[in-house]
C-alpha cells in the first residue's frame, strides 16, 4: 500500500481523502495557501506544507509548487481530489518523471478526456452513443453557422478543453450564434488558456445522468450505477441523488456494460464519471467524462456500500478490486450541495461563520462533509461550497424526508446559504414526482419570484 500520501487540494474533499487514508493506516500531507494556513484540512493532516498566496494559480494550480511539496515531504503519492489539478495530465506526467504515483488516470487518458472533440470521437468508436454535433472545431462564421444550421436549432456552444459550464452558451436561433461564440470563446480563453470551441445539439427537456465506474490496472471494472444531476443552475449541479427515478434495471445493466468496455477500450484506469444526457424520448447521449472523483460520489457510496476513495488508493497502489461486474443500488440516496449563496439572487456570500450546528446529521442515514465551524471563514478566493448534506432511506421517499429533516436542523449563521433553495426544491410537486429536467430550476426559481412578487428571470 502506498505510505504517505499528499492531498493537492482544500477544503471538504482534502478531509475526504485523508479519512481514507486514515482508515488504511497512510499517512497524509495538506498543501495550503496562505488564506489557509488555519484551515481544517492544514491542521488534520499528518504534514503540511505552503504552497503559496492565496491565487489558486499561484498555489492551488501550481504543478511545480505541488511537485516541490511532496518531494520535501517525502510523499510517494499525490491525490488531486477534484477541482484544480484533479484532471492535469501535465500533474500526472510530472509525478510520473519523479516516480510519485498519481492517484487518477493516466496521463495519456488525461489528455484525451482533456479534449472533449478528441473524446467524443472515441466514445462513438468504442460503441457509446453520442450526443450529435460538429466533430471538428470550426473558426469561420461561414462554418460555425454551417455546422449549426446542420445539427438544428437550438445549438449549445461549448470549450473545447473545458469543463463546469465555462465557455458554454445556448444558442436558440441563427441570429444569437456569432455574439455567443465570441463570448464563449473569451471566456475559454480566460477560463483555460484554450479558445476553441465545437457545437452539440441541445436538448431542451434532457436529464443530465452520469454513471460512475472504477477500472483496476488489469483491466477489471466495477460498475457503480448512475446518479442523476440534472437540477442545475447555469450548468453547475445544485442536486444529485442515486439511483435516478428515470432508469431502470435493464438500461443500468447495459448502458453500464457498455461503458466498461468503452474505458477499457481507451486504456482507463482509477475512477471515472462518464456523464450523458437523456432525452424526452428515454435515449442517452454521451458528452463527456470527468476523469477524476466526483463531488457528488457520496450518493454512489450510500448506496453501495463502495468507499470509492480507498479503492483510488488501493487501485494507484498496484492493487486489483476484489470483484468486477456491477453493483446493485441499495435504497435511495440524495445530495445537496449547501454553498454561501443567497438563496434567491445567488449573490456569492463569503464572510465568517457566526454559527455553524451540524444536528441534522442526528439520526439514520444521514453524512455532512464539510471543513467549517462556528468561527471559519468562507473566502472569496476559491469555490463557495460550504457543506455537502448526503440523506440515504430505503427509497426516495425516505430519503427526502430524511434530507428535509437534515437541513431544516442544519444551523449556518454569519452567511447566506441556498439551504431554504433545496428546502423549497424537496417540497416541490414536480420533484417529488421525478418530472424534473436541465431547465428544472429556472421554471421553478421563475415561478417562485413570480409568486413574491419579484421579476421574472435568474439572479445571480
Amino acid at each position: 500500500m502506498l505510505k504517505r500520501v499528499l492531498v493537492a487540494n482544500r477544503g471538504e474533499v482534502a478531509l475526504r481523502v485523508m479519512a481514507a487514508c486514515r482508515e488504511l493506516d497512510v499517512e497524509t500531507v495538506a498543501v495550503c495557501s496562505t488564506a489557509d494556513r488555519r484551515a481544517l484540512h492544514a491542521q488534520a493532516a499528518d504534514r503540511a506544507v505552503c504552497i503559496g498566496p492565496a491565487p489558486a494559480e499561484r498555489s492551488y494550480l501550481d504543478v511545480a509548487a505541488i511537485i516541490e511539496a511532496a518531494r520535501l515531504s517525502g510523499a510517494d503519492a499525490v491525490h488531486p481530489g477534484y477541482g484544480f489539478l484533479a484532471e492535469s495530465a501535465d500533474l500526472a506526467e510530472a509525478c510520473a518523471a519523479r516516480g510519485i504515483v498519481f492517484v487518477g488516470p493516466p496521463p495519456a487518458v488525461l489528455r484525451l478526456f482533456g479534449d472533449k472533440v478528441a473524446a467524443r470521437a472515441a466514445m462513438r468508436r468504442a460503441g457509446l452513443p453520442v450526443l450529435p454535433g460538429a466533430e471538428v472545431s470550426v473558426e469561420s462564421p461561414a462554418a460555425v453557422h454551417d455546422a449549426a444550421q446542420s445539427l438544428g436549432y437550438p445549438v449549445i456552444v461549448k470549450a473545447r478543453g473545458g469543463g463546469g459550464g465555462r465557455g458554454m452558451r445556448i444558442v436558440p436561433d441563427a441570429a444569437s450564434l456569432e455574439p455567443a461564440w465570441r463570448t464563449a470563446q473569451r471566456e475559454a480563453q480566460s477560463a483555460f488558456g484554450d479558445s476553441r470551441l465545437y457545437l452539440e445539439r441541445y436538448l431542451a427537456a434532457a436529464r443530465h445522468i452520469e454513471f460512475q465506474v472504477l477500472v483496476d490496472g488489469a483491466g477489471t471494472s466495477l460498475s457503480l450505477g448512475e446518479r442523476e444531476c440534472t437540477i442545475q443552475r447555469r450548468h453547475q449541479k445544485l442536486l444529485e441523488e442515486s439511483p435516478s427515478p428515470a432508469v431502470d434495471e435493464p438500461t443500468r445493466r447495459d448502458l453500464g456494460a457498455r461503458i466498461a468496455r468503452a474505458a477499457r477500450a481507451v486504456g482507463y484506469r482509477n475512477a471515472g464519471t462518464f456523464e450523458f444526457l437523456r432525452d424526452e424520448g428515454g435515449a442517452f447521449h454521451f458528452i463527456e467524462v470527468n476523469a477524476r472523483l466526483q463531488v457528488e460520489h457520496p450518493v454512489t457510496e450510500m448506496v453501495t456500500g463502495v468507499d470509492i476513495v480507498k479503492e483510488q488508493l488501493r487501485i494507484a497502489a498496484g492493487q486489483e478490486l476484489p470483484g468486477g461486474g456491477a453493483s446493485a443500488p441499495r435504497g435511495h440516496a440524495i445530495e445537496c450541495r449547501v454553498n454561501a449563496e443567497h438563496p434567491e439572487t445567488f449573490r456569492p456570500s463569503p464572510g465568517t461563520i457566526a454559527a455553524f450546528t451540524l444536528q441534522g446529521g442526528t439520526g439514520p442515514g444521514v453524512r455532512i462533509d464539510t471543513d467549517l465551524r462556528a468561527g471559519g471563514v468562507v473566502t472569496p478566493h476559491y469555490d463557495s461550497l460550504v457543506a455537502k448534506v448526503v440523506a440515504h432511506g430505503r427509497d426516495r421517499g425516505e430519503a427526502i424526508a430524511r434530507m428535509r429533516r437534515a437541513l431544516t436542523m442544519t444551523v449556518i449563521a454569519g452567511i447566506d446559504t441556498t439551504i431554504p433553495l433545496h428546502l423549497r426544491i424537496l417540497s416541490d410537486p414536480d420533484f417529488l414526482a421525478g418530472r424534473v429536467s436541465t431547465d428544472f430550476l429556472e421554471r421553478f426559481a421563475s415561478g417562485s419570484r413570480a409568486a413574491a412578487g419579484l421579476p421574472a428571470g435568474r439572479g445571480g
